[in-house]
């Protein structure tokens, strides 16, 4: 497909929606169609460009997403749960690719999503990075490799701001070791450790959240054992390339049947 589209950013006053709008601007392919805030956010109603403190770009915030998402061939979304869920009902509606960065939900949010995707193409992932899907495949790999003599533990690191924890790219990476040693992450997830935890449980895959200052993002998933320690490392220093992945995905959708994937499949790196 070789036209340009048009996109809409919903969350756009949020710093990865002013992100995406910014590097729409300078995209070959693409067009800002629509930027969506919530009911009575003081954006609503002004151009998108002024209110971020440049010049006026034509396009009026609003806080109707249908109106904006039916005129568009893609949606953008860094939201919160409860609105990415009404989203892709939405988008689902209007057969736009839903492109989706937002992280935090629950097993009812992703059912709901799924019964979005069988009208449209939805992209989900706990994040957009090239670097980070390799990653995620590599940690899936040594998982595989390991055996339990190996404890996993995934160490996430996100500025002060952040309010979800662990991360979705945490997660992400939790999922991958759960599925190269053939266990489902819900049964051997641990979370939290305060006060007298007893010993480490052979097998469990454990996780820490530190926040802090303006970190953009960093994992480490360490395999360790008696002897040696294994450490996979992936550090974001701008968050355009976030930006750059969610366009890359929401153009790689727009020949695809409907249904739910994620960034492996738009990199090419799906096992399917």
């Amino acid at each position: 497909m070789s036209e340009e589209i048009g996109v809409v950013v919903t969350g756009v006053s949020g710093r990865m929606g002013q992100m995406l709008v910014a590097e729409i601007a300078k995209h070959p392919r693409m067009h800002l169609a629509g930027a969506v805030e919530r009911e009575g956010h003081d954006w609503v109603g002004r151009d998108v460009g002024s209110a971020m403190g440049g010049a006026p770009v034509g396009v009026i915030v609003a806080d109707d997403p249908l109106d904006c998402f039916a005129r568009a061939q893609a949606v953008i979304d860094f939201t919160a749960p409860a609105a990415t869920v009404a989203f892709a009902e939405l988008a689902a509606q209007a057969r736009a690719v839903h492109v989706i960065g937002t992280t935090g939900l629950s097993e009812d949010d992703l059912t709901k999503i799924k019964a979005a995707a069988r009208h449209a193409v939805v992209v989900r992932a706990g994040n957009m990075s090239l670097g980070v899907n390799l990653l995620t495949m590599l940690t899936r790999k040594v998982a595989a490799a390991l055996d339990e003599d190996y404890d996993i533990e995934v160490i996430e690191y996100h500025h002060n701001q952040k309010v979800d924890a662990p991360s979705g790219t945490a997660l992400m990476l939790g999922e991958a070791a759960a599925e190269g040693r053939g266990v489902d992450l819900r049964d051997v997830s641990d979370r939290g450790r305060d006060g007298i935890t007893g010993a480490r449980k052979r097998g469990d895959i454990g996780f820490s959240a530190i926040r802090g200052g303006d970190i953009v993002g960093e994992h480490d998933v360490l395999f360790a054992a008696a002897g040696e320690r294994i450490i996979l490392r992936h550090v974001a220093s701008d968050r355009a390339l976030f930006a750059r992945g969610a366009l890359k995905a929401a153009l790689w959708g727009q020949d695809k049947a409907p249904g739910e994937y994620d960034m492996l499949d738009v990199l090419g790196l799906s096992d399917g």
